[in-house]
């Protein structure tokens, strides 16, 4: 998530929306038991811990480091209730913007330029009723519906993209996704750049297997597209602007008894 609003956003608003301290235990809480077991074998493992020292370190050297939430697409989004994974690289990276949720920039906050074309590409698709224009970008009311919004870093730092990339987060976000693809229940993966896409495939080689199973037999949909950055949107040879992935997930969603969302 390399997007950054151009405008400030308004002052004192979101002053306290960084992590001011490594604390598992409080992101657990409001988590559902099957997150929670998940998510808490991580934390207590090798990887768990070395990213908290590393996190820590960096939090006692003065960083600036965002959302204050790391697992807040988790409380938003039981394992159960799952319909729609949609994978990020990390939080947006400007004062304000992240509130945990792939994509997504904290309520109140000016879309985004991948954003905007996201909503861009849900005007365009003429099998969706007619919306207006979002006045904030935030897709809290997506993630509610059962759209997990996941980044597979779950931090960053202030004007530093990636800096948090091969920290660990990693570890835990790939068992998320392999927690995704083992549920019985139909699920439509959208994966939108290169990024996404290797990560659902190393996800799928830890366990041995290819991703192509992910979509064997009809179970679940996997939908690819590049990514909605300005840079890539109308590439080929997968545009996203174009790709019709929001009605097509309905339309599986729909036929397997799930329910269509309104994005």
């Amino acid at each position: 998530m390399n997007d950054r609003v151009g405008l400030a956003p308004p002052q004192g608003l979101f002053s306290a929306e960084r992590l001011r301290a490594w604390a598992p235990a409080e992101w657990l809480a409001p988590l559902t038991p099957d997150w929670r077991a998940l998510a808490q074998t991580f934390f207590d493992g090798d990887a768990g811990r070395s990213l908290g020292r590393q996190i820590q370190a960096r939090l006692d050297a003065g960083a600036v480091i965002y959302p204050p939430r790391p697992l807040r697409a988790l409380e938003l989004t039981p394992l159960s209730a799952v319909r729609v994974l949609i994978l990020g690289q990390d939080p947006y990276h400007g004062a304000g913007q992240a509130e945990g949720l792939a994509f997504s920039v904290a309520p109140g906050v000016k879309p985004p330029p991948s954003l905007r074309n996201i909503h861009k590409e849900l005007a365009r698709d003429p099998q969706l009723a007619p919306r207006p224009v979002p006045a904030d970008g935030s897709l809290q009311g997506w993630a509610r519906q059962g759209v997990l919004l996941l980044n597979t870093c779950l931090t960053v730092e202030d004007s530093e993209p990636a800096s948090h990339a091969g920290l660990g987060w990693e570890v835990l976000t790939q068992r998320i996704i392999l927690a995704v693809t083992e549920q019985v229940s139909p699920v439509v993966f959208m994966l939108w750049g290169a990024h996404a896409q290797k990560a659902l495939a190393h996800a799928c080689a830890g366990q041995g297997w290819k991703e192509e199973r992910v979509g064997a037999q009809g179970r679940h949909l996997v939908l690819t597209a590049n990514h909605p950055s300005p840079l890539s949107a109308l590439r080929g040879p997968q545009p996203f602007l174009g790709c019709g992935h929001f009605s097509q997930s309905n339309s599986f969603l729909q036929a397997h008894g799930r329910g269509a969302l309104t994005w």
